[in-house]
């Protein structure tokens, strides 16, 4: 893009500024510290110029919204043809209480829904088993049956509304339970639209809600991908997540290079499944943070986007222009957070919000300001709802496509990202793949060192966190914090007995049997696991026959 000359000429007359301009500057007002970082700790530039992006090329590494290499977006008109799409991350309790707060949502104006289960089901047990005791509802919602799920989206028109469930380990069978809540309302799985996150390889990397092995974990995987390319077109059947890397402690550069590597490493399994990369690849779906650092963030989306491309189309030969989109949701970035003075938690998200919008995002949640203190209350949500509808409709950001393309900070950082995701391939690639690296914890090493150094540049006072190591406070909450019904934990024993009790024995025990024979073979399991959810076993049955054949994972120690 740039003239080698005028690039010469320019880095002498950027010589001559720093020797007078900014020599004199510095000797009157010295800079604020001999030290400017990201969030990533990475250093950060005094001035950035087209020296630092001289091998830009625009048509390889820009091109145009909506076209390879789609750096600048997945879509021509992004936010300008189509608001992204508002997804406050919701649950908590019961299924009944869980479901007036998603009606709340609607009725201000949410436009997707955002399923938080609680630990019980993000492990797959019921809420009455012996290893649930005391964990009811506490981070999300508790779903044991298909009554549950009925009950949860009880007057919710699910064909019209998104749906995303943050779900990973029995992702399959909460799936098989919301397919055929639908299904009893006269409602085709066709008609369905969202997603479940279903990511595994990322649970042993960093969130750790693994149950079964590495290897049968990742047959449920495209055991889902499989039916949805057939059954549910609308469905994005996997939601790739550096989400959960970034919140244990992971640099931007990691968070990306490991969220693709992972996703790279599904692409590798469907198709030694037998399917064409176009027939699955199109809806993958990816979720990225929104950390603290601004421009960090919008440029390491950016990346992911033109890394995604190039790798789907020059590795994997896809050839369906689909199947190269990188699309993704976006969450501000819970660990950022304070409990101290939590009101500045609003002012946190609203610049990790408008980053996520700014680098692109088809969907987002932003983080209540109460989340470090408890799960969110109807004030603090809607709060955080409203900064959506603010940035969207009075900022002007989402006026005009990609509108820091050309900036030579935000290219310089693009690129640098970029090359710290591949070297990061390349290190995983040299261990194995992506499995072994995990064994050999790798990516758990490289996540601690991160979180560490930033820990220590927090103490050692290099780094200002507002609140926290400056201008603290010593005074009491002020906002309303939620309270959960105290009588939730015997209704939904109560109604899961009731299940028990009046559901067919003999057809559960049959759709038992023959999903025990399907994990033991080698067909797909997901209409195995329908016909079991049809039959109204509960989460703990189907996924103790899973245990059962599959095992469960116990991580090595690592040190």
């Amino acid at each position: 893009m740039f003239d080698p000359k005028k690039l010469e000429a320019l880095a002498e007359r950027q010589k001559d500024w720093e020797e007078a301009t900014l020599g004199d500057a510095l000797d009157k007002h010295p800079e604020r510290s001999d030290e400017f970082m990201t969030t990533s700790s990475e250093p950060v530039g005094r001035l950035y110029t087209p020296l630092d992006v001289a091998d830009l090329d625009y048509e390889r590494d820009l091109g145009f919204p909506g076209e390879y290499p789609f750096t600048r977006g997945v879509h021509a008109t992004m936010h300008r043809g189509r608001l992204w799409t508002m997804r406050m991350f919701a649950g908590f309790g019961t299924a009944e209480e869980t479901n007036a707060r998603y009606k709340y949502l609607l009725d201000h104006g949410e436009t997707g829904l955002s399923v938080a289960f609680d630990m019980p089901t993000l492990y797959g047990y019921d809420t009455d088993a012996p290893e649930a005791l005391g964990e009811f509802g506490k981070c999300g919602v508790a779903i044991a049956s298909l009554a549950d799920m009925e009950i949860l989206f009880d007057g919710i028109p699910v064909d019209e509304v998104t749906t995303s469930m943050t779900i990973n380990g029995p992702a399959a069978v909460i799936w098989a339970m919301y397919i055929v809540m639908a299904e009893k309302r006269g409602i085709p799985p066709e008609a369905l639209g969202g997603t479940i996150q279903n990511d595994i390889l990322k649970e042993y990397i960093a969130q750790k809600e693994f149950i079964f092995p590495p290897e049968p974990s990742m047959r449920l995987v495209v055991d889902t991908f499989e039916y949805g390319s057939r059954h549910l077109p609308r469905w994005n059947t996997i939601s790739i997540s550096g989400y959960h890397i970034r919140e244990a402690g992971s640099t931007a550069a990691q968070e990306l290079a490991f969220t693709l590597a992972d996703g790279l490493e599904y692409v590798r399994w469907g198709i030694e499944r037998g399917m064409d990369v176009d027939e699955f690849a199109p809806r993958l779906s990816f979720f990225f943070n929104a950390h603290n650092d601004f421009f960090e963030e919008i440029a390491k989306y950016r990346a992911a986007r033109r890394i995604w491309a190039r790798e789907m189309k020059e590795t994997f030969g896809a050839q369906n222009p689909r199947s190269w989109l990188l699309r993704f949701h976006t969450q501000t970035a819970g660990c950022s957070l304070t409990a101290q003075q939590p009101e500045n938690n609003i002012v946190r998200t609203t610049w990790q919000a408008l980053a996520a919008v700014l680098g692109g995002t088809q969907s987002l949640h932003t983080n209540s300001m109460d989340e470090a203190l408890a799960l969110p209350s109807e004030y603090a949500v809607k709060v955080a709802l409203r900064t959506q509808q603010l940035i969207a409709h009075e900022s002007g950001v989402a006026n005009t496509v990609d509108p820091l393309a050309g900036s030579y900070f935000v290219e310089a950082m693009t690129n640098r990202i970029e090359e710290e995701a591949y070297a990061y391939f390349h290190k995983v690639e040299a261990l194995g793949g992506v499995i072994p690296a995990i064994e050999k914890g790798f990516f758990q090493r490289e996540i601690a060192e991160a979180a560490y150094r930033y820990q220590t540049e927090i103490d050692s006072h290099r780094r200002v966190i507002v609140g926290i190591n400056e201008f603290e406070e010593d005074e009491p909450v002020r906002i309303p914090l939620l309270e959960m019904d105290p009588e939730g934990y015997e209704r939904q024993v109560a109604r899961l007995e009731r299940v028990r009790r009046d559901r067919d024995g003999q057809r559960l025990e049959a759709t038992l049997q023959a999903l025990r024979a399907a994990a033991r073979g080698s067909e797909n399991t997901m209409p195995y696991i329908l016909d079991c959810v049809r039959a109204y076993a509960t989460l703990s049955e189907i996924m103790g026959v899973f245990r059962e054949v599959f095992g469960e994972y116990r991580e090595p120690t690592i040190i």
